[in-house]
């Protein structure tokens, strides 16, 4: 009889699933697991085709957002506790720089509720701003920030509680097909077998899928988060201030409201080193560090919002050349029952849907939700001579990264 656990810690070598990475998506990708197979469940679909928003540059992200929120309030509502804060969020540019018609037409095709305003409107709504006449920006009131952290904790102990375990610091060497059609897979702590992979590690995705002969052209970089001690908490608050994306040509920067530290977060997306997961070296940029709190000030200048630096730290970006998700089968090479997640470092606000999607897909072999734009067999994977943009955008930047 075949365990009904997702990963073990136990003296077991088989499994139905495994899931190889243990992050945002992987955690969700165990925690569905689990209880669909603690259920029995399975279903038949009829043929239909770390901030946390609805605003999003492409139909193909917008339409998952509101499924996403319900994922989080299922989470929310077995566990008692909160996870997701909806604080309201704003997507701030320049018209002249970019355009944000297409995060309009994404949102207006899909009934969702935002305010569009002028530089005027956004500093009346949240006097902290102070920005240049030409700024637009879009409102959006049900976004917000999830807690990473424990989210991940909440799915690790509602997986357990379904029957599942996890088996920490350990390292995928090798996956390949028994002579009974089953997955071998070699670790640093022993071999295992299961019916089915599901393969959510970021970075280290090719170490995993290297030996079932694919590449994924990854792009890793090593990016930073600033926290600071401004001597003005209260207006930071996720009662008092949004959180945002002020959207430039060649990258965008993020700020997130206080939230289990007594300052914001400021980060810039995607404008870090390519590293590797071996050649990172944990050590922020003092140059991208003043240049965070540079561009802090201008904008937020009424509250003095930059106090002392209270903390940079470095994270790794793992990003497809067009930066959209991949959720596909490895079916490719003869291993469908090898299924992978990238989520090109802009997918925790999606994790718990993700884990449902890859669910589905291992245990009824189909998903409920159009992943029709995240396959495999697109240029940014296919095209060796494809070019990378990494900003959110519809075009490529005025200038190269």
């Amino acid at each position: 009889m075949e365990s009904r656990r997702t990963w073990c810690d136990t003296n077991k070598t088989h499994f139905d699933y495994i899931v190889a990475g243990c992050g945002g998506i992987g955690s969700a990708t165990v925690y569905w697991l689990a209880k669909k197979a603690h259920a029995g469940e399975r279903r038949d679909y009829l043929s239909k085709k770390k901030n946390c928003r609805m605003a999003y540059h492409d139909e193909k992200y917008t339409k998952l957002t509101r499924p996403a929120y319900q994922a989080w309030g299922a989470i929310e509502k077995e566990s008692g506790l909160q996870v997701l804060y909806k604080c309201g969020g704003l997507d701030i540019s320049k018209p002249s720089e970019v355009d944000l018609q297409c995060y309009e037409d994404a949102m207006n095709s899909h009934n969702i509720r935002y305010e569009k305003l002028n530089a005027e409107q956004l500093e009346k709504k949240f006097p902290q701003f102070k920005v240049d006449k030409d700024v637009v920006s879009l409102y959006q009131p049900e976004a917000g920030l999830v807690d990473a952290a424990l989210a991940n904790s909440v799915h690790q102990q509602l997986a357990r509680g379904y029957g599942a375990s996890f088996l920490t610091n350990c390292s995928v060497v090798r996956v390949h097909r028994k002579n009974n059609g089953r997955l071998l897979i070699k670790t640093t702590k022993g071999d295992f077998t299961c019916r089915k992979l599901l393969v959510t590690c970021g970075a280290w995705s090719n170490n995993v899928l290297g030996s079932i002969g694919i590449q994924i052209p990854l792009i890793v970089t090593q990016e930073q988060v600033t926290y600071f001690g401004t001597p003005h908490m209260k207006e930071f608050t996720k009662n008092r201030f949004p959180v945002f994306s002020y959207l430039k040509p060649d990258f965008s920067l993020y700020q997130i409201p206080v939230h289990g530290r007594s300052g914001p977060k400021v980060g810039i997306d995607s404008l870090g080193k390519r590293v590797t997961p071996h050649t990172r070296d944990f050590k922020p940029s003092p140059e991208v560090e003043q240049f965070t709190t540079d561009f802090m000030e201008n904008i937020l200048p009424k509250v003095k919002f930059i106090g002392p630096v209270l903390e940079t730290k470095t994270c790794l970006y793992d990003m497809l050349p067009d930066r959209d998700f991949v959720i596909d089968t490895c079916d490719k090479v003869g291993y469908s029952d090898v299924i992978v997640c990238i989520g090109s470092a802009h997918a925790f606000k999606f994790a718990c849907l993700l884990g449902k999607i890859l669910s589905e897909m291992a245990i009824d072999g189909r998903t409920q939700y159009d992943i029709s734009g995240f396959s495999m067999n697109r240029p940014a994977i296919t095209d060796p001579n494809f070019q990378p943009f990494l900003v959110f955008r519809k075009t490529e930047p005025k200038s190269k990264l």
